[in-house]
């Protein structure tokens, strides 16, 4: 499925409200506002990034700065129209013998050396150390 993506600025400082005291409330209150305005149109939140700007400062030199963002998706219309499933053949009806789970666990166990069949520890082996 494709996207269409929103990047918006994220807020830096709340806006006031009735019933929101305090910086922080305000804050939330604001990126909330932003963020349903967003969902109103369609857009789902999907993260939100700081990420590094290169501008202007004085005549020749640049400055980094950090911008934060808040970035959005919405599936493309067109893409949903074209969408055709496959409807796949139902064989749930079909009555198939069920694999005796006893037999199964015996062949496998005879495919390994008897060796393999000890719950034992192994010996320690010898290295040309240990051989002198």
């Amino acid at each position: 499925m494709l996207y269409d993506y929103k990047v918006i600025p994220a807020p830096r400082k709340g806006r006031k409200a009735r019933g929101v005291k305090g910086a922080e409330e305000r804050f939330s209150h604001t990126l909330q506002d932003t963020m349903n305005e967003a969902a109103a149109d369609g857009w789902e939140f999907l993260r939100s990034e700081t990420l590094p700007s290169e501008e202007r400062s004085g005549l020749t030199s640049t400055t980094t700065v950090f911008r934060s963002v808040l970035v959005f998706r919405r599936a493309r219309s067109e893409d949903v129209s074209a969408f055709a499933p496959e409807l796949l053949e139902d064989h749930s009806d079909e009555n198939l013998p069920e694999p005796d789970r006893a037999e199964a666990d015996n062949d496998n166990l005879s495919a390994l050396p008897e060796d393999d069949w000890s719950d034992a520890p192994e010996p320690p082996r010898q290295t040309d150390a240990t051989r002198a």
